[in-house]
């Protein structure tokens, strides 16, 4: 027995609890921290942890599609005890394994925005519906062009060669909104419309939105409907689109909802983007790690659907029946970045 220990026992100065409660430890493993819907991610996942006390250890990929970075920052994870474990996993597939022995190590692990595959190989998933997110504007923009949709050329701007989950569900939702027939929903650019032109990848930034942009317009400059994996390959796009001068005849069409790309749908760049909550997914990433690490109760998903929905809103300053949206003026209210 220590000699504190002792005179405690002995002369009863106070109560000293053998043990105290042990401080939970977590970890949020985003696929970079410069995008701003990570960003945003990371906010929401400091706030929340700070409210709860818990000790977050923050990770980020260099560039969109880093696996090997965050195959080590989840052995980082595990060897540091923490209890959780929140990722948007750059590779869908390739992290599985890594996943995989967190789980046997006793980690609550949590995929936030891009689902595992299969989902069952995180204990949840929290995330926007990406297919409903690509539906809408793909809805949306065939509804706006109307009987023009017949003969529209359409370029796809997609995220990288992985085909990570969240990138097909988008880009085939979008297609299925539009009216396009797709084949495998799992695979990207299989599909046999002449309306489209053609894919290309972006790693999710502005500088490899332009680049596409500018690679697709070779193939075809009348190119006159353009889908994007984000906001930020959006905003390159445009600017692609303009050093051609053919910025005011395109439709654009994203998926984020951050305040930018609000911003940008009021000035006119883009048409219309579906809005999903990245703070709200990992703010309750957190409260489940917490959870978790108290009771050992894990989180289930939305009834009828492999993940728990975060929701989505599509937004536009252009509406068009049968479609429920939001203007941008009410999106600057409820955006993120």
């Amino acid at each position: 027995m220590k000699i504190v220990s002792l005179i405690v026992v002995l002369f009863g100065v106070m109560a000293v609890p053998v043990t105290q409660a042990a401080e939970i430890g977590a970890c949020l493993i985003t696929k970079t921290d410069t995008n701003p819907f990570f960003v945003k991610m990371k906010e929401g996942a400091l706030a929340k942890a700070g409210e709860y006390k818990i000790k977050l250890q923050t990770f980020a990929g260099k560039i969109d599609g880093d696996t090997e970075t965050q195959v080590a920052a989840v052995e980082t994870c595990i060897a540091s005890g923490a209890k959780g474990i929140l990722i948007t996993p750059s590779d869908s597939k390739a992290l599985v394994p890594v996943i995989q022995q967190a789980r046997e190590a006793g980690l609550l692990v949590i995929a936030l925005d891009t689902p595992l595959e299969p989902a069952g190989a995180a204990d949840a998933t929290f995330a926007t519906d990406n297919f409903k997110a690509g539906e809408l504007i793909g809805q949306w923009a065939n509804a706006k062009l109307g009987a023009d949709a017949a003969k529209a050329k359409i370029a796809l701007l997609d995220l990288n060669a992985q085909e990570v989950s969240v990138d097909y569900l988008r880009d085939n939702g979008f297609l299925k909104g539009f009216g396009i027939d797709i084949k495998d929903p799992t695979d990207i650019g299989d599909e046999d419309d002449p309306r489209i032109v053609g894919h290309d990848v972006t790693n999710g930034n502005e500088e490899g939105g332009r680049k596409a942009m500018e690679n697709l317009l070779q193939k075809d400059p009348e190119i006159n409907v353009v889908y994007t994996i984000n906001e930020p390959a959006a905003a390159g796009a445009y600017e692609a689109l303009k050093a051609v001068g053919r910025e005011k005849d395109v439709l654009v069409v994203s998926v984020d909802g951050g305040c930018p790309g609000v911003q940008n749908i009021k000035d006119g760049i883009l048409g219309a983007t579906s809005m999903q909550f990245p703070l709200l997914m990992a703010s309750m990433g957190i409260e489940a790690i917490k959870t978790y690490a108290e009771t050992g109760e894990k989180p289930k998903p939305t009834p009828g659907l492999d993940f728990f929905n975060t929701g989505v809103e599509l937004i536009t300053d252009e509406p068009v029946d049968g479609i429920p949206s939001i203007t941008s003026e009410a999106g600057l209210k409820k955006c993120w970045g």
